[in-house]
């Protein structure tokens, strides 16, 4: 299998996924972790395991071929998040450095995944920098942005863009604001999530205005999410396909534009598995390889 992943929205061929009960174990880790964690509460085992099991059938209907992360010790709650561990692009994996302190264990007991994809590892951000998956979306295939926060810094970028080579044309640097602090779960992906080539989802008041109007010189028409949906996770939406997304029910307004703009849109109920740990579909999932426009 060839990576082909410099697109956010291009057809899923491929994803890896951390399941529940390897990244959840049981009842007891739960309630070991949770709070240090900073979840907003405390998932229940059994439910966050049927949420997740009606969630990969959601994943199957589209024809995706799915890879999971192997069991590890040294990885928590955390770590069915698993797109926040690496990047992809056409050259192979970058495992990232991860800002948050509980989860640095993560991207090498994630990496052996990719050997079974026959997928190279390039390298992986070390030292100070930092670099979370969440942090990064292809706007194009020649086009990344990647934010500068609490979770990625510029070390990480600086990294990260040596490892991209010529792989990228542009990387468009999106600065966080502070929001709600270092421990809250905030990523780029928390307020932007793009649709199709021409077609993106955000949440303009956590948007800088130069990063902004790069989408819209990139062609984007935007979808914009309301204030009243966003800790929701309305703007947290995967992309299997272009205008086919998924997302948390419970999103009406978001939904119903997203239609409005042409998307075809399915639903999962996520309270354990995403809402109570903030992370939503886009997180619990890591494509691997997509159709880009020339590969249809």
């Amino acid at each position: 299998m060839k990576t082909g992943m410099q697109s956010e929205v291009g057809k899923i061929r491929s994803l890896i996924l951390k399941g529940v009960h390897d990244a959840f174990e049981d009842q007891d880790s739960i309630d070991q972790q949770w709070q240090a964690l900073n979840y907003i509460d405390k998932p229940n085992f059994a439910k966050a395991a049927a949420e997740y099991e009606i969630f990969v059938e959601l994943l199957s209907q589209f024809d995706i071929e799915i890879f999971y992360s192997s069991p590890n010790q040294a990885t928590g709650l955390d770590s069915i998040y698993v797109r926040d561990t690496s990047l992809i692009c056409d050259k192979g994996a970058i495992l990232c450095n991860m800002g948050k302190k509980a989860r640095q264990a993560e991207p090498q007991a994630n990496s052996a995944v990719f050997a079974t994809m026959d997928v190279p590892i390039l390298g992986a951000i070390e030292g100070d920098g930092q670099v979370e998956g969440g942090d990064v979306a292809w706007l194009n295939e020649r086009t990344l942005a990647i934010a500068e926060g609490y979770r990625t810094n510029a070390s990480g970028i600086v990294q990260l863009r040596d490892y991209l080579g010529d792989c990228v044309d542009e990387l468009v640097v999106a600065p966080l604001p502070h929001w709600q602090g270092a421990g809250d779960v905030f990523h780029l992906m928390s307020c932007l999530s793009p649709i199709d080539e021409d077609l993106c989802l955000v949440y303009s008041p956590l948007l800088t205005v130069p990063f902004r109007n790069r989408l819209l010189d990139l062609g984007f028409s935007l979808v914009e999410v309301p204030t009243e949906e966003f800790n929701s996770m309305a703007c947290n939406v995967l992309a299997v396909a272009p205008r086919q997304c998924i997302m948390l029910e419970g999103n009406p307004i978001t939904r119903k534009r997203l239609e409005n703009a042409g998307a075809e849109v399915s639903v999962y109920k996520g309270e354990e598995i995403s809402l109570k740990g903030c992370g939503g579909p886009t997180c619990l999932t890591r494509p691997v390889l997509r159709n880009l426009k020339h590969s249809l």
